[in-house]
């Protein structure tokens, strides 16, 4: 009897020295990824063998019903006891890793849309993503876990730019759907990667779904909208970036229709997870569940009366991250009845699953991004890489002759509120540089040793001058020629809260230009012009991100450039295209109107009389526009078959001519127009891009096959059709506004194309 109790009282403490032993390796964090592969075996969410989903599962079961919430705010603390490193879902990568290590600065999102070019933006962002890589590698092998140092980055920002007014327009990729969406795809395709196991970033289509301003407004506004307008130019481009698996959607703050976005089911439930399929996580933008409680007489929307019922409500809608700290409240909310644990766990194992399959939770060496080294950061081909999306970027407006200029002229005036400022470079959400290359350095750089450059700063951004006197001016009439930067910075358009000097909350209620701006430019006027016999030329370089009322500029200037907020090598590019290095080639984005008188109210979300599509008045700049130092010949347009069939594809083929003496690059638009629908249908939509680089005298047939999407219409209810009719194709330069022909666009080839 004795021997049989001793032998179980041993396997008793075995089994209890095992099991302590086991509890033991719990509580021990590993702050470095060699230490986390040395427990790798221990637990199964650490078992790279197994599938994602069972790691999950087995994570989940282990955490405590704090733990899980606190996994489910953006800064989420560490578990000591599981080996779990703290992690910041909150970073920002719009055009260049931002807010973080020094990188690389590319031109700003505004101005990738002004490239037209889906290639180009899959390869900033696949330089974005290897910098992004490569500083949290070596920042969490220090053991810094800082917001902004990780890899689910909240961008591209893919709503459409509807409103001039709007002050984060700059962040988009201009006004158009078809636009918005491929060069939105070929950014989270960059962003994310092509590795079938591991995400090398994790991408974010925000803000969904109908968000534009205005910006003072976002927390309380009801943006209304029909069907119509919902399906044809609102949700496009959110449904392209989720068939090409982008791995988050950011919910924005307003409502749409009537509920907030951040608890709309019909946005995230019947169509982003039931029509759609979209498999990744939901998120909210930063303290928006804050708007759900505050009543409106506070600037929120008054759906809730607590943050316990806020932060339930969010969840129950299908929103796994809660940017800010709303969802710590979950606690209460569990312990009133208003959501149980298990459907916190629902929405918890979506979000885990992007760290997961960042690899964030396998040993160093797993993932094959673990090796990218910070060499790659900022590193010359990025630098060029900048440089050619700002050269790519740049619109051309008006010349009168005097551009390209000769780099050897006697005598420059380079002058302006923004000749030598850094922050036009940046735009909003911007990373930094420490060779942020301003116009004035660009500028000087490019000229001949024996010219001679003169710099004053001549006007302010935004204020008259206090002081009588003012040297500046007379110089535009002793120089051979005045380059005046003008324009508007991050000071005045931008984010609620960062633009410091707007007292409309970054939107632009005013379209015009400062007054103080015009004022100088009619001052250089004045100076140039004082000899009858030998006027003087003025170049207008005008900085910004979105529409401004440009009219007095062109009437005062012999050239016009609108260069965006281009990016750290951003001088250099403007130096290259004002003494012709390269031709420019960019195109607009956007319209723009000649007036706001133009445009319906801001507060106003349908589309009637927006945009190139909507609008029937002839504005100041047509979307697809801008001028290049040679000229472009559109011939010989054919399909294949001019009759077709509701499921038939149809091949064009059109030869462009460089006509001109210098080498650029043209933008070809395509773009069609149904001539008889049986609802309110687009003026002409783009359905078709190609940049193509032509030689003097040289021509190319360039082919585009157009499927039965290209040919849908929108009907009232939102669905999508063909109706048997007459179709108008244009291909050319511009968009078939007869503005841009009167601005000096190219003549557009046209075809008709019969559906049956």
């Amino acid at each position: 009897m004795n021997t049989l109790y001793f032998r179980h009282l041993i396997s008793f403490l075995l089994l209890f020295i095992a099991l302590s032993c086991n509890k033991k390796q719990e509580t021990v964090i590993h702050h470095d990824n060699d230490l986390m592969a040395s427990s790798h075996s221990a637990l199964p969410f650490q078992d790279s063998n197994l599938s994602n989903d069972q790691r999950i599962a087995d994570l989940i079961s282990r955490l405590t019903l704090e733990e899980k919430i606190e996994q489910m705010m953006n800064s989420t603390p560490a578990i000591e006891r599981l080996n779990i490193l703290p992690y910041d879902y909150w970073n920002e990568a719009l055009h260049g890793v931002g807010r973080s290590c020094a990188a690389t600065v590319f031109p700003q999102a505004i101005a990738l849309g002004a490239t037209f070019d889906a290639d180009l933006a899959f390869r900033v962002s696949s330089a974005i993503s290897d910098e992004a890589r490569a500083i949290y590698n070596a920042t969490s092998e220090k053991g810094y876990y800082n917001r902004y140092n990780g890899l689910t980055f909240w961008t591209p920002n893919i709503n459409i730019f509807r409103d001039p007014r709007w002050g984060r327009g700059q962040e988009t990729y201009g006004e158009d759907p078809y636009l918005t969406s491929i060069l939105g795809v070929s950014f989270v395709k960059g962003l994310q990667g092509d590795n079938p196991d591991y995400l090398k970033t994790a991408a974010c289509a925000k803000h969904f779904a109908v968000h534009s301003g205005p910006e003072k407004l976002r927390h309380e506004f009801n943006a209304q909208v029909s069907q119509k307008d919902l399906w044809e130019t609102y949700l496009p481009a959110f449904h392209a970036l989720v068939d090409a698996k982008v791995e988050s959607v950011m919910c924005a703050y307003n409502s749409t229709n009537g509920e907030p976005c951040c608890s709309n089911n019909y946005l995230i439930t019947d169509i982003l997870r039931d029509t759609w399929n979209f498999k990744g996580h939901v998120l909210t933008d930063c303290s928006a569940l804050v708007d759900f409680y505050n009543q409106p007489d506070e600037g929120g929307h008054g759906r809730v009366n607590t943050d316990a019922e806020a932060a339930a409500l969010a969840v129950k809608s299908g929103v796994s991250l809660n940017c800010g700290d709303t969802y710590s409240s979950l606690t209460d909310a569990v312990k009133e009845g208003l959501i149980t644990e298990k459907e916190i766990d629902k929405q918890l194992a979506i979000l885990l699953k992007t760290r997961f399959k960042l690899g964030l939770f396998d040993p160093k060496g797993s993932n094959p991004y673990d090796d990218i080294s910070f060499d790659v950061v900022n590193s010359d081909s990025h630098r060029e890489l900048s440089k050619e999306v700002a050269l790519k970027s740049i619109v051309l407006l008006k010349n009168n002759g005097v551009l390209p200029l000769k780099n050897d002229l006697s005598k420059y005036f380079l002058t302006g509120p923004n000749a030598a400022s850094i922050e036009i470079l940046l735009g909003n959400y911007y990373g930094v540089n420490p060779n942020m290359v301003t116009i004035l350095e660009g500028i000087s750089a490019a000229i001949q040793p024996t010219s001679q450059l003169q710099f004053r700063l001549g006007a302010m951004l935004n204020k008259p001058s206090i002081n009588p006197i003012n040297y500046a001016t007379g110089n535009a009439g002793s120089s051979d020629v005045t380059i005046v930067v003008l324009g508007v910075s991050s000071q005045l358009e931008g984010e609620e809260g960062d633009s410091i000097d707007s007292n409309t909350a970054g939107d632009r209620l005013d379209y015009d230009l400062p007054k103080n701006q015009i004022d100088y430019l009619k001052d250089l006027r004045k100076a140039a012009d004082q000899n009858p016999e030998d006027k003087k030329s003025i170049i207008a370089v005008i900085t910004g991100g979105s529409p401004i009322n440009l009219a007095e500029v062109e009437a005062l200037s012999d050239a016009v450039l609108f260069v965006w907020y281009p990016g750290e090598e951003g001088g250099t590019a403007v130096a290259d295209i004002l003494f012709g290095n390269v031709s420019p080639s960019g195109r607009l984005p956007i319209t723009f109107p000649k007036s706001l008188d133009q445009l319906p109210a801001f507060e106003d979300y349908s589309m009637k009389g927006r945009t190139y599509k909507y609008m029937n008045k002839d504005p100041l700049y047509p979307f697809g526009f801008g001028l290049s130092y040679t000229t472009f010949t559109y011939k010989d347009l054919k399909a294949s078959t001019t009759n077709i069939s509701k499921h038939e594809n149809v091949k064009l083929q059109v030869n462009v001519t460089n006509s001109g003496n210098v080498k650029s690059d043209e933008i070809t638009q395509v773009y069609i127009s149904d001539l008889k629908a049986s609802v309110v249908v687009p003026n002409f939509q783009l359905i078709k891009t190609k940049r193509i680089t032509l030689e003097p005298g040289e021509s190319k047939n360039l082919e585009f096959e157009l499927t039965p999407n290209d040919f849908e219409i929108v009907k009232n209810d939102g669905s999508r059709t063909i109706e048997s009719g007459d179709f108008k194709v244009y291909i050319g330069g511009s968009s078939p506004m007869k503005r841009s022909f009167e601005l000096g666009a190219p003549k557009m080839a046209e075809i008709k194309i019969t559906v049956n």
